[in-house]
């Protein structure tokens, strides 16, 4: 690819917004960006703070056109990078370190210039399950001041007589006293948009384990033997996330009741015909005489089945099962050992 032209680079230049170009220049000036910093006010830093989170990789000619005065002055790369622990470090250097935790703690957070911004950018699950333990006059002044839209997700998530009390407070709500705006608003930033952005990353054993879970049988087991020749830890800690067919052998007599309910007959028959003894007694001791007899002789018609078939159905089986743990109807155990774990 040609080089870019000085005018390209300034009219890359100009599709920047302020604080963007700030950002560049402050993070071009690396230690003496903090005599520059010191001169904004906070709601400024914050402002260019949020900006050089966000600038990703910047070509060097665009640097170039906005401050060609310190191009000696860059890294023989020619550009910089913006990003959270660039900017951390730099804030560091000048700035308390309780005041920069604050200032990282609200860029990482979600986007938007005010908190009511901020709370329109948040999974409407995550609001809801928050929200569900606040005073429902507390929830009807939040969602009167986010979008249409996103309120109605947030009350379909709590649970309904709530969100019909928050409805009803709503609908006789008068104009808030700003003070009371005011509480609420710290309230947010202090208890849920803080904890907001210091969840931590999710384990990636975990993640690893869930992939696993959906590999058929041949596949799952060429790749945990494979793992184990290079990390057996971590194989090892996979294998004890992941939650496998004859791990429904743990469930108690209401979880197998439940899983019964839902469960898609043709799968259960086709599953329990690959299962362990232990397990298939399990199911059919919680089935009714007549509907334990008509699921022996559905397996026994069968005849020989493919064991891809059998793998499959368990899987879908499994699915269902952590469906109901995520709605709470059913507990689930993992395999690795006596903790309980629910997915």
């Amino acid at each position: 690819m040609a080089a870019r032209s000085a005018s390209d680079a300034v009219t890359s230049m100009n599709q920047l917004s302020g604080p963007q170009k700030a950002a560049v220049i402050v993070l071009s000036l690396s230690d003496d960006a903090q005599a520059v910093l010191r001169l904004f006010d906070d709601e400024e830093v914050k402002e260019i703070s949020q900006a050089m989170s966000n600038l990703g990789v910047v070509d060097a000619s665009v640097v170039e056109a906005l401050i060609i005065e310190f191009v000696k002055q860059l890294s023989s790369a020619g550009g910089i990078v913006g990003s959270h622990s660039a900017t951390q470090r730099l804030l560091q250097s000048f700035l308390p370190s309780d005041k920069v935790e604050a200032l990282m703690e609200d860029i990482r957070g979600p986007a938007g210039r005010t908190m009511w911004d901020k709370l329109g950018n948040v999974n409407e699950q995550v609001l809801a399950n928050y929200l569900k333990n606040e005073y429902p006059q507390t929830v009807a002044v939040v969602l009167s001041k986010i979008k249409p839209d996103h309120a109605a997700r947030v009350l379909a998530s709590l649970p309904e007589d709530f969100a019909l009390e928050c409805i009803n407070r709503m609908l006789r709500m008068e104009p808030v006293q700003r003070e009371i705006l005011d509480k609420i608003e710290v309230t947010l930033r202090t208890e849920f948009m803080s904890n907001l952005a210091r969840t931590p990353k999710r384990d990636s054993h975990e993640l690893m384990a869930e992939i696993f879970n959906t590999f058929d049988r041949q596949t799952e087991q060429r790749f945990l033997t494979s793992l184990e020749e290079r990390n057996r830890e971590a194989a090892e800690r996979i294998r004890s996330l992941m939650f496998v067919f004859e791990d429904l052998k743990k469930l108690d007599t209401g979880g197998v009741q439940t899983l019964l309910r839902v469960a898609d007959k043709a799968d259960l028959a086709l599953a329990l015909k690959g299962a362990s003894d232990e397990l298939r007694t399990l199911f059919m001791s919680n089935m009714s005489e007549r509907a334990g007899k008509i699921m022996k002789d559905d397996m026994a018609a069968m005849g020989p089945v493919r064991l891809k078939d059998v793998e499959l159905a368990q899987m879908r089986l499994v699915a269902a099962a952590k469906d109901l743990a995520d709605r709470g109807e059913i507990m689930l155990a993992g395999s690795g050992g006596d903790e309980e774990l629910i997915y």
